[in-house]
């Protein structure tokens, strides 16, 4: 069961939807503007220096929108200084942890999207057949890496509300050009699609209790399950992939407070004889206990 001032602290953080969701389209107009105008900047004598008046409203409504739920926040905040939901681990085998709330929270430089909880893990064998990072090849295909097509499960017993897995699965972007590529034009690109761009294919559960758990990046045509599905802890619900806003096939999962993404605050998590693992650490999730979880 949720505290009393976690419930609080939710409520405080959850004042107005319609005006986050307001928030987030402003900001795509206004990018999409700045580009328009760099562009045609160079054509039209004079119309370059315009351009930096969206970005800068850009960068203001991105700071809100960060900035949201933080004032219930009083000094650094990690997974570890906030009650958690305990939930199961979304996958089994031997995992590594990347952008996790454990060393920092938002986790992954934002709290938009419910993500500031949220944490990343890639499949990490023990004979080491995950490709590294480099200078070449410029990309890989998502079958050469060993979290692809990997199984995700229900992290507890819940309801599907959302199921999408249309989009393709793309290259990997794990070389420093194709990194540079990421950065500078496709996520760029991606943030004006808004979250379904960004978190490609997905699906998430209603854990009941105000609780959501989403699965991002999943395999095109893997969903098991469909929107009205009831799901037991430890069912399989797809596979993991590489769509959306992804440099690799990996499992990004997190905890919300609602089932819209545009409005959502991140809520903390912890897995089952897992806890939550740090930024670069292994761990490994039997089967059996993927099954007993939640």
């Amino acid at each position: 069961m949720k505290s009393q001032s976690q419930s609080q602290s939710r409520s405080r953080s959850a004042q107005s939807p319609a005006l986050r969701k307001t928030a987030q389209w402003a900001a795509r107009v206004c990018l999409l503007a700045w580009l328009v105008i760099m562009v045609a900047g160079y054509f039209v004598d004079g119309l370059y220096w315009w351009g930096w008046i969206p970005l800068g409203l850009w960068l203001m409504l991105g700071f809100g929108v960060n900035r949201r739920a933080a004032g219930a926040e009083a000094g650094p905040v990690t997974a570890a200084t906030v009650e958690a939901v305990a939930v199961g681990a979304p996958v089994t085998g031997r995992w590594k942890a990347l952008n996790s709330p454990a060393d920092k929270v938002p986790s992954h430089g934002t709290r938009a999207y419910g993500q500031a909880y949220a944490i990343d893990i890639t499949a990490e064998p023990e004979d080491g057949s995950r490709p590294g990072f480099g200078w070449w090849p410029l990309a890989r295909r998502s079958e050469d890496f060993p979290a692809f097509g990997a199984d995700l499960l229900a992290v507890a017993e819940g309801t599907v509300v959302r199921a999408e897995d249309g989009q393709r699965d793309h290259l990997s972007r794990t070389s420093w050009p194709a990194l540079a590529y990421f950065f500078a034009a496709e996520a760029v690109v991606r943030s004006l699609g808004g979250h379904r761009r960004v978190i490609g294919n997905h699906v998430i559960l209603d854990l009941g209790d105000g609780t959501y758990a989403l699965y991002a990046h999943v395999r095109r045509g893997s969903l098991t399950v469909r929107p009205g599905d009831r799901v037991r802890a430890g069912q399989l619900l797809g596979q993991c992939g590489n769509s959306g806003n992804s440099t690799e096939p990996h499992v990004h999962f997190q905890l919300m407070d609602t089932a819209d993404p545009d409005t959502a605050d991140g809520v903390p998590f912890t897995w089952t004889d897992v806890g939550v693992p740090r930024n670069g650490e292994t761990f490994v999730v039997a089967a059996a206990v993927a099954k007993r979880a939640g």
